[in-house]
């Protein structure tokens, strides 16, 4: 049996409403910062999925969730893990200073019609911008994303 992590979540897992569903025990482990990274959203148009890539001086603001095995594996599940996301270990600038090693989610490159930059459907742009208000996030980060993709499409 899998022993709890913690979960960067910087999309549709900001959603408290969401995440309460789909992980019942998971709690919030804090707020921060994953540095040199940005946010993307990347897939078929109108059907485009938030995505994190390395990118210098870049930053991301994400929620910490700490989750029990199950939770994980409910993700896992959402997630499409493995083929859709990978998990990756990062370390995260807490708002506290502190410093955390965590599990994240990142698109993979293995199904070739999710590679490209383009838009969120309407529904899931909402999720994840309700994520975003309920962290106290500026919707700057995914007005830059959105913008990235307005630009390469």
């Amino acid at each position: 049996m899998r022993a709890k992590r913690l979960n960067i979540a910087y999309g549709s897992n900001l959603n408290l409403r969401q995440m309460a569903r789909r992980c019942p025990t998971a709690k919030i482990f804090g707020k921060g910062i994953l540095k040199e990274y940005r946010l993307l959203f990347k897939g078929v148009p109108g059907n485009a999925y938030v995505t994190i890539e390395p990118y210098e001086g870049g930053q991301v603001p994400v929620l910490l969730w700490d989750l029990q095995p199950e939770d994980e594996e409910s993700l896992d599940c959402y997630e499409g893990y493995p083929n859709f996301y990978y998990k990756k270990d990062l370390k995260v600038e807490l708002d506290n200073g502190g410093i955390v090693k965590a599990m994240v989610y990142i698109m993979t490159d293995k199904i070739k019609g999710r590679l490209n930059l383009n838009f969120p459907s309407p529904r899931y742009l909402n999720i994840v911008r309700e994520g975003y208000e309920s962290a106290g996030f500026d919707y700057a980060f995914i007005n830059d994303a959105l913008k990235v993709s307005k630009e390469n499409i």
